[in-house]
């Protein structure tokens, strides 16, 4: 299964938006990092470390260029604003949601072009997980990754 597919699916199972979106908001964690590590693992595909590196750097630059910045736009449009009228508002806020996730789709695309081809079977999510939260951060928030595994795992 390709990683947009497979990160939509993922994204979709109980508890992992949430998880997720704490990992992103509350830990400073890359949602799309996350994911595509998770899917490494889960199709057998190795995670060098050189690899994780380039693939913190390729997300790190999305994140800073095109999402974190329409996410914030996005998220200053959520409430009422004086003087803007709310439909409008909110067609606005819907179209820059459209081109946060575009941006995001496009950094999965980049992830996927540098991943390597499966190589035997599925590794451990969590490990894989960890690798790419300490690439990305200062900190590996491993409690939260491991509620994470699991719920990827299908064991919560």
């Amino acid at each position: 299964m390709g990683l947009w597919t497979w990160a939509v699916e993922a994204y979709g199972q109980p508890g992992v938006r949430e998880d997720l979106l704490e990992l992103q908001d509350g830990q400073g964690q890359n949602v799309c990092l996350l994911l595509w590590a998770a899917w490494c693992a889960a199709e057998g595909r190795p995670l060098e470390r050189d690899t994780v590196e380039e693939a913190s750097d390729i997300a790190r630059t999305w994140e800073d260029a095109a999402i974190a910045p329409l996410r914030k736009l996005r998220r200053g449009l959520k409430k009422p604003i004086p003087d803007m009228e709310p439909t409008a508002r909110e067609s606005v806020r819907e179209r820059i949601k459209a081109a946060e996730l575009a941006a995001e789709k496009a950094l999965l695309e980049g992830l996927d072009a540098i991943t390597p081809a499966p190589a035997g079977k599925p590794s451990a999510t969590e490990a894989a997980l960890a690798a790419a939260a300490r690439a990305w951060g200062p900190t590996t928030p491993r409690g939260h990754l491991a509620e994470l595994s699991a719920k990827l795992s299908g064991r919560s």
